[in-house]
């Protein structure tokens, strides 16, 4: 057989035989391959044992790792011939964008161009501006590509780019209104030390102007009361409040009328600076958000601040009045299942007109923390239509064997994950829909669940592929710990679907470990409490097992000190102890859904509904029913079971 397919077959043993094996203990050399990429990327790249490795399918990315560990001495000849060999595929992408960095830096400008393709890299476009330039190559073209790249940059650009509009300015193609649109998008982008590079060249007065624009926007003077009134210092000045408005709204808020009056502010910009001070008020529950956020006239307004304005109101506990922002908000944003369930609960809540049951009905129809308890409320079971696709095993079969797909799970499967979806993406641009749902299932039939998060979605009806999107993986040790530490076991299996989708290799980057991202110091807290054997340092947390283990313990350990109340846990193990008492404190009694939407990070507002309701659907996948999520989030671990039905 041909070692690509070989190879590809073995990845995927359930397409190419009807087997459920993995990857990891049925290819004999990926474990070799992994272990001399490795020495590559440290400098010990091993010959003799990569002539052995040679048939392989991924013996190019063991190449491109040496290759760029001795980047700058990869000659001519051996960077044409690599990209000759492997023309048209991921890794010689990758070895392009790391070659031609190299080849500018020793100028070969004639290599360069040969080799060169479009890229969104700063760097790279800059290098081929600089190539083109250098081979006599300035035309027209070439001064319009380089200023639309200056005035396009409202941030800091590469060194590379330096050269780049030093001859643009030499050929007075650096105009004056060029350095003020970048100058302009500095400020928007709130980058003075930008605005201040950019005004270099310009004539005295107005060089003198822009830096005080660029101080301006770094900490706010009272100069600027005296700047021309131009839309040009209108439009700085409303960036300068902006940026203020962030750290301290209520200066921005005290010096807005001056700034305004003096300069001549439109409505439209007085709203911007109004917008970003209630903004950054109520992000934090503040004293004043329910002023500020009045302050606002309804026209500035847009999703994101209507939400917080009926989620400043809950806050408060003022029930009218978060109908009231509901309310407000369009008909497309009333109609998601998140505030078709609060305008139901706020209807109840004040006994205002409006039919909370039918709301709740039509909140009920999505499968989502907000739908599940929309039908708690109305009694009734909980709507899940998953879709069992018929495909045939050949289908499934062909899909696995595309090289491409095949390479892309051995890289994962050997903790390559950037690599790994450079060679999935690839392949997706071959793939049609049903394609493509089938590489998903191939991929996590090798342990690769994440594809069934990121490369789902693009039509409806896949978000209904739960055994794809929701895997069980580890039941076992899910099922012990669970049992070890008096948890859920559809809890666990949610907070590792949430955590790293069944990556063990998964790190972030605050440095969170493992199936259920657990952090050094806690794994070895945790695991000296509790006696841990399996832990032997941060290293262990990539071993599920262990990983499992410690996270499920720690889980047990913030359910005892949070009183058994499971919404309060999930907070406390996304956001930590800190935020969770602060959050505590500010709303003591308040009903869990309400205390949930109150939560002021984002990210762990929504890490507690998502992994509520992956508890729920993890439930149904493990049971066939699902616990009541309204008893869920309290910690009421009853007889109780709902199910589950498509209506």
């Amino acid at each position: 057989m041909n070692p690509i397919l070989r190879f590809v077959c073995v990845l995927a043993v359930s397409a190419c035989s009807g087997g459920t094996l993995h990857a990891q203990s049925s290819d004999p050399q990926l474990a070799t391959m992994r272990s001399a990429i490795d020495a590559a990327e440290r400098g010990q790249f091993d010959a003799a044992q990569a002539a052995a490795l040679s048939r392989h399918p991924l013996y190019g990315w063991l190449e491109y790792a040496n290759l760029k560990r001795n980047i700058q001495t990869v000659s001519t000849v051996q960077g044409l011939d690599f990209l000759t060999r492997y023309a048209d595929q991921p890794v010689a992408e990758a070895f392009r964008k790391a070659w031609l960095p190299s080849l500018a830096r020793r100028q070969d400008w004639p290599t360069l161009l040969a080799n060169w393709k479009p890229s969104d890299n700063l760097g790279l476009r800059c290098a081929e501006l600089n190539a083109r330039q250098a081979t006599g190559k300035a035309d027209a073209q070439w001064t319009s590509d380089a200023q639309a790249l200056w005035r396009n940059a409202g941030n800091a650009l590469p060194d590379a780019c330096d050269p780049v509009f030093a001859v643009l300015e030499a050929r007075g193609d650096l105009s004056d209104a060029l350095r003020w649109e970048r100058i302009e998008a500095a400020a928007d982008a709130q980058q003075p030390a930008v605005m201040r590079g950019a005004a270099r060249g310009l004539p005295g007065a107005d060089l003198a102007l822009a830096n005080d624009y660029a101080l301006f926007v770094d900490a706010l003077h009272p100069r600027a009361l005296n700047w021309p009134k131009t839309e040009r210092s209108r439009r700085i000045a409303v960036d300068g409040l902006a940026r203020l408005a962030k750290s301290d709204p209520g200066a921005a808020e005290r010096q807005l009328p001056q700034y305004a009056d003096a300069l001549g502010f439109s409505a439209a910009q007085r709203n911007q600076v109004l917008y970003q001070i209630a903004l950054w008020t109520v992000a934090s529950y503040l004293p004043e958000s329910a002023r500020r956020l009045n302050a606002v006239p309804d026209a500035a307004y847009d999703e994101r601040l209507h939400e917080w304005r009926a989620r400043e109101a809950m806050a408060r506990a003022d029930w009218p009045a978060a109908l009231a922002a509901i309310r407000k908000m369009s008909d497309k944003q009333r109609s998601d299942s998140r505030w078709q369930y609060f305008e139901a609960r706020l209807i109840q809540k004040t006994g205002a007109s409006g039919d909370a049951q039918a709301l709740y009905k039509t909140a009920a129809q999505s499968p989502t923390f907000h739908g599940f308890l929309a039908a708690d409320r109305l009694e009734q079971d909980y709507r899940l239509c998953p879709w069992l696709p018929d495909d045939s095993a050949q289908a499934k079969a062909t899909v696995a064997r595309d090289p491409a797909l095949g390479r892309a799970i051995g890289l994962f499967q050997i903790a390559r994950p950037g690599w790994a979806v450079s060679e999935w993406n690839d392949a997706m641009t071959r793939f049609d829909d049903n394609q493509r749902r089938l590489a998903v299932e191939v991929a996590g039939d090798n342990g690769w669940f994440d594809r069934a998060v990121f490369a789902l979605g693009k039509q409806p009806d896949e978000l209904r592929l739960y055994h794809l999107r929701f895997p069980l993986h580890h039941d076992a040790a899910i099922r012990r710990e669970a049992a070890r530490n008096a948890l859920d076991p559809a809890w666990i299996a949610a907070e590792i679907r949430a955590e790293s989708i069944f990556n063990p290799n998964a790190r972030s980057p605050a440095n969170a470990m493992g199936l259920m991202q657990v952090l050094p110091g806690t794994g070895a807290n945790v695991a000296r409490i509790q006696g841990i054997a399996g832990y032997t340092g941060a290293a262990s947390l990539y071993d599920a097992d262990t990983n499992i283990a410690i996270g499920s313990a720690y889980l047990r350990q913030l359910m005892d000190k949070y009183g058994g109340q499971p919404y309060v846990t999930i907070a406390a193990y996304n956001a930590g102890p800190t935020p969770t008492a602060r959050w505590q404190s500010q709303r003591p009694g308040f009903d869990p859904d309400f205390w949930i939407e109150t939560i002021s990070y984002k990210e762990t507002r929504e890490y507690v509904a998502r992994v509520l309701a992956f508890s729920v659907i993890y439930d149904w996948r493990l049971n066939g029913d699902a616990l009541p999520l309204s008893d869920r989030l309290r910690g009421k671990f009853t007889d109780t079971r709902k199910k589950i039905a498509c209506r």
